[in-house]
């Protein structure tokens, strides 16, 4: 059932989290911040709306971090119920993929809680102290393949982040699979 996040809660602060990274080390928020703002998306590997734009996630996070925009993706799926999204299947999709960004594994699903992250792909575009600028869609193709001339929402948004501290007022919102939370 797809799902859809609240509207951008202009300023709110990121947590700080560290988290274990698919390439074998610790990353926490401060080092993978950059210098223009941070980009978090929350993902996993069997979602549809997220292999839908997974191609288009990899090319405007590596756009992305050439303005100086920190990027990271981390996956909360409960991996025993969904094992499609185990942490060694992060491993090889991150390396299948190309990602030039760590790709981080909340198993404890803390740091999803402590963001309210919603659904998968959730987007979270910080300014560069750290407050939330945009918390919107990728682009208007949803799970669709894009049409050549689809308006890169994201990828402007962090650009006008990295440039002025703000993002766009008018956002319009991410939708996807709901996040696979643990039993209680």
């Amino acid at each position: 059932m797809a799902v859809t996040p609240p509207v951008c809660d202009f300023g709110w602060n990121a947590p700080s989290f560290t988290l274990p990274g698919t390439d074998g080390r610790d990353w926490s928020l401060d080092q993978i911040a950059g210098p223009n703002g941070t980009l978090l998306m929350f993902i996993c590997n069997h979602c549809p709306y997220v292999q839908a734009v997974m191609d288009r996630m990899v090319r405007d996070a590596k756009d992305l971090q050439a303005l100086g925009i920190g990027v990271a993706a981390i996956s909360a799926n409960d991996a025993e119920a969904y094992p499609a999204d185990s942490f060694e299947n992060m491993k090889a999709e991150a390396v299948r993929r190309g990602f030039t960004f760590p790709y981080l594994y909340d198993e404890s699903q803390v740091v999803a809680k402590a963001y309210d992250a919603i659904c998968t792909p959730d987007f979270f575009g910080f300014n560069a102290k750290g407050e939330l600028q945009y918390r919107g869609r990728i682009d208007a193709s949803g799970r669709q393949p894009a049409a050549p001339d689809v308006r890169r929402e994201l990828y402007e948004a962090m650009k006008l982040v990295a440039e002025t501290g703000q993002g766009p007022q008018d956002q319009v919102a991410s939708m996807g699979c709901s996040i696979k939370w643990k039993a209680a």
